[in-house]
């Protein structure tokens, strides 16, 4: 029977059930779990339910959800919109052969509102998504390189993933390394036909370019990458990305899956960035399987099969299953201007009261982020790019300390990646992250540790 859900912060000896079923789980999982990202300290939460804001265990424990699945649940937990469409829908057939007219629903929605996508494609995931961008950019060029920024994270399309999991090596950082696979065994050729770039890098950016220019299809870039720190594009950097494009034919591939859900028209309007493909997911699925590959029209006919084979065939049996798409329809559909400045406060209101903690006492942290995201750094001044956000073993320790602390306090925080906001969240909800944040400050002064320093 599931205990009383209580917001009291809970001990690990009060997550027995979530320890049973991780000592399940390993008899059948290579490590116990079905996703690389799934965060065991030293075992995972397993979910009994969501409400809202909140997730609660099957031990009975309430946390509020500062993960909501990696940034994809913007409305929180239970949805009623998308429950009430969903249960609906699931009668009549939840995926056929066949088109159904919630895909045209959906696609009319972001093409309507996102002036970067012109036509749009619709598959499963995000990582999905990245693959047909770059493989579009390839069919449309003719080139079959990419250039991506170093440290961030697209999915696990090899070309994608390799350089995400760079490092300094024996004698620090190359001006510009040598991307590494992301897994043993990966072909060569992939490291021959990735090259990495530094982000806010302007000038080193257009001589990286201009030296492969021949070979290069597009630029892969999350306008404000999560895994590499969460940190604004400078001006220089997006004005010199689209000279340095426009002038060697290269694509500009814009990774939204995750920050889409920076602004009502996506991250790329919000920063000036104008790219030629952009990808979507997570948010525009109301919490079920989707990406997207959007972008100018010209472009997107690599996809085109009229009456010829297209120069990019795409398929995939469960891409714009009706479910996703109606819940991807009524999700987005209320996310208005008005909610989209509601999360923008919040999420305001949690950076500058995060900041203002730091400040009163002097400590060696930081906070990036914008809209309804944020991220804590152990550094105390705000990384600008990847190689200022690379986590070393002292900065790693203080971090997981505060993901701890968090979660003995009633909350989860992601560890070494981007915390959000949803639209289920109240004043409450903010004061509670303050208040805890305060305390975890508090505890690391009196015991002598890192950030105090």
């Amino acid at each position: 029977m599931l205990v009383q859900a209580t917001n009291k912060p809970r001990q690990a000896s009060a997550r027995s059930g979530s320890v049973h079923l991780f000592n399940r789980a390993k008899a059948v999982f290579p490590d116990g779990t079905t996703r690389v990202t799934v965060e065991r300290d030293p075992s995972p939460i397993y979910a009994r339910r969501g409400e809202g804001a909140y997730l609660v265990d099957v031990d009975g424990n309430r946390f509020l959800d500062l993960n909501n699945n990696f940034t994809t649940l913007i409305h929180g937990h239970g949805f009623a919109p998308v429950s009430e469409v969903v249960a609906g829908l699931l009668n009549s057939g939840t995926c056929f052969a066949n088109p159904t007219e919630h895909e045209i629903g959906l696609a009319e929605l972001l093409t309507a509102r996102i002036p970067a996508m012109e036509r749009v494609r619709f598959v499963n995931s995000g990582t999905e998504a990245v693959m047909f961008a770059i493989k579009a950019a390839r069919a449309f060029t003719g080139r079959p390189a990419i250039a991506r920024i170093e440290g961030a994270y697209h999915g696990a399309y090899d070309w994608a993933e390799a350089g995400q999991s760079v490092s300094p090596g024996i004698s620090g950082w190359d001006q510009f390394p040598v991307a590494i696979p992301a897994y043993r065994g990966a072909p060569r050729s992939v490291i021959d036909d990735v090259h990495l770039l530094r982000f806010n890098d302007a000038d080193g950016l257009e001589r990286r370019l201009s030296a492969v220019r021949d070979r290069v299809a597009c630029v892969l870039i999350d306008p404000m990458p999560s895994r590499a720190g969460l940190m604004s594009p400078e001006p220089a950097f997006v004005a010199a990305l689209s000279e340095t494009a426009t002038k060697y034919g290269i694509l500009i591939v814009a990774d939204e899956v995750l920050n889409l859900r920076q602004g009502y028209a996506g991250a790329s309007e919000r920063y000036g960035l104008k790219p030629d493909l952009i990808t979507a997911g997570k948010i525009i699925g109301g919490g079920f399987p989707i990406g997207a590959i959007g972008g100018r029209e010209e472009v997107m006919r690599v996809f085109g099969a009229e009456d010829v084979r297209p120069l990019l065939p795409q398929g995939g049996t469960f891409s714009a299953n009706p479910i996703s798409m109606a819940a991807g329809r009524v999700a987005m559909e209320a996310l208005t201007p008005t909610v989209f400045d509601r999360l923008e406060a919040m999420g305001d209101r949690v950076r500058d009261g995060l900041r203002a903690s730091i400040v009163r006492r002097d400590a060696s942290l930081s906070v990036t982020g914008a809209a309804s995201l944020f991220r804590i750094h152990p550094t105390r001044m705000a990384p600008t790019e990847y190689r200022d956000a690379y986590l070393r073993a002292e900065g790693a320790g203080l971090m997981r300390r505060l993901s701890r602390h968090f979660l003995e306090s009633g909350i989860v925080l992601p560890y070494g990646a981007a915390a959000c906001l949803s639209t289920a969240m109240v004043e409450s909800d903010i004061e509670r992250v303050l208040s805890a944040f305060d305390d975890f400050l508090d505890t690391e002064i009196q015991s002598g540790k890192e950030c105090a320093q």
